[in-house]
């Protein structure tokens, strides 16, 4: 039984501004917090600094999403970053004790490059705001969520074009679409995957937390930005949703909490990995 867990997070935000940094702390100082669990988390600048962690001395890595253009132009941070995904997938065919990664929007599209699973491509138009997200296979991590369950999407970019004989040779699986769009002939973006029992990656941002989305979009500067960029209409939906319980705030109490409990009980002796 481990007596610390170490995390760290693998900050993908190139110094600018964000809210997810602040969502993602707070959720695990929450699960820091919980009684018998005793760890800490470091957080590494991945594009600014290209700080990377040992691979050895963290047991569970959460990598953000970020601004800018996922598609790879051969920097040596995106180098270093799936020199990174190997060693946690290498390290995992041969170590009991597994290590855990979530991949989070940026990270998420970055991953899918690596590992030749589909087509990143830009979008028509940017995706932003509550959106439904429909569920296409059932796993651990989404298993409380109605389908759709809702989660905050805020990106440029998508993920199209399953490459199935690549899925089928890693033995990764879709487990989400966007929404349907039947007047739209245009290929539903995939929004999860699950890479392997240890490394999951999605779309949207389920870190997000309604209260403090809340607060920042109120602000007379954000507000007055996104109607601009989006319209009246869907600033006052998006700030609808952001106070519905059954959305965005069920949606960040499940699925980030059950990665960081599954990743942690794999380390008990007594008991055996979640999934």
């Amino acid at each position: 039984m481990k007596e610390n867990i170490k995390i760290a997070i693998l900050d993908m935000y190139d110094g600018y501004p964000n809210e997810g940094m602040r969502c993602i702390k707070m959720l695990l100082g929450e699960f820091l917090a919980k009684d018998g669990i005793k760890g800490n988390y470091d957080i590494f600048d991945i594009r600014g600094k290209e700080e990377l962690p040992e691979i050895e001395d963290y047991d569970i890595y959460i990598s953000t999403g970020g601004p800018g253009s996922p598609i790879v132009e051969g920097h040596r941070w995106e180098g270093r970053f799936f020199n990174f995904l190997d060693q946690i997938k290498n390290y995992n065919l041969v170590n009991s004790d597994k290590k855990y990664i979530f991949l989070i929007c940026h990270s998420f599209q970055l991953a899918v490059q690596h590992f030749d699973l589909g087509t990143v491509c830009e979008r028509r138009s940017t995706s932003f705001g509550v959106m439904p997200i429909h569920k296409v296979d059932e796993d651990l991590l989404f298993e409380p969520l109605e389908d759709p369950f809702w989660a905050v999407d805020s990106r440029d970019f998508q993920v199209i074009q399953p490459r199935e004989e690549e899925f089928e040779r890693i033995g990764a699986k879709i487990l989400a679409l966007e929404k349907e769009r039947p007047h739209i002939p245009l290929e539903r973006a995939i929004m999860a995957i699950r890479f392997s029992d240890e490394i999951f990656g999605v779309q949207f941002h389920p870190e997000a937390d309604a209260e403090g989305m809340r607060r920042y979009f109120l602000q007379e500067d954000k507000k007055l930005a996104v109607i601009k960029e989006h319209g009246e209409e869907k600033y006052n939906e998006m700030i609808e949703h952001l106070d519905d319980p059954d959305k965005i705030m069920f949606t960040e109490s499940v699925i980030i909490p059950r990665f960081l409990e599954t990743a942690y009980q794999s380390y008990q002796k007594d008991l055996s990995p979640a999934y």
